[in-house]
């Protein structure tokens, strides 16, 4: 599982190879996104609670223990259950390119295209919103490039039908992004809002 994280970060090329032809690589996807996705909980909860944020001059702000647990655990399964739906969509989707990806695969793919959404979460130890923000663009740009350079590799499809694949695949997770936003404002208005200190 290391060596997927190491090889999806620094040489991409070779590890979307290896997740095609090797069943065992992309049988860890399931236990990576367990992992990673408890980067952004937990070091949102501590930094939240222990270390808190300011905007500008304003004050240092802090969310209760028992808010930001609540927050950080529906945040935590709410990862994991995108990338699941995701894996699934893309298994489906293939199907329109004449692909045949293993489950394995398709969760892979989502899984690794994802890392360094997760890997941002230890910037968030350090909660300083011009930072989030850059490194957060960063990964969002990686992640993007990683999506559009494993498609036609782990689908086994040209490059051409790739770039469509791929589109297709950010489109449907930007809709998950905005629809996490709208049932995080629809908590809130339940009484799950963020409580400070």
């Amino acid at each position: 599982m290391i060596s997927n994280l190491f090889g999806i970060m620094f040489k991409p090329g070779i590890t979307w190879v290896t997740i095609r032809e090797n069943s065992s690589a992309s049988s860890y996807a399931i236990a990576h996104v367990i992992i990673l996705a408890a980067i952004p909980a937990v070091m949102g909860y501590f930094a939240t609670v222990k270390i808190g944020w300011s905007i500008g001059d304003g004050p240092t702000r802090f969310l209760t223990a028992d808010s930001a647990l609540n927050i950080f655990v529906s945040s935590y399964f709410a990862q994991i259950a995108v990338i699941l739906i995701l894996g699934h969509t893309i298994q489906w989707m293939a199907q329109t390119y004449d692909s045949q990806p293993s489950r394995r695969q398709s969760l892979a793919l989502a899984v690794y295209s994802a890392t360094p959404l997760f890997l941002v979460g230890f910037v968030a130890f350090y909660p300083t919103l011009w930072l989030l923000m850059l490194v957060g663009l960063l990964a969002i740009g990686y992640s993007v490039y990683l999506l559009y350079t494993g498609v036609p590799i782990v689908m086994g499809i040209t490059s051409e039908q790739g770039f469509v694949f791929a589109s297709a695949i950010l489109t449907i997770g930007l809709v998950m992004w905005v629809g996490l936003i709208v049932v995080s404002v629809l908590a809130w208005g339940l009484g799950l809002a963020p409580v400070f200190t």
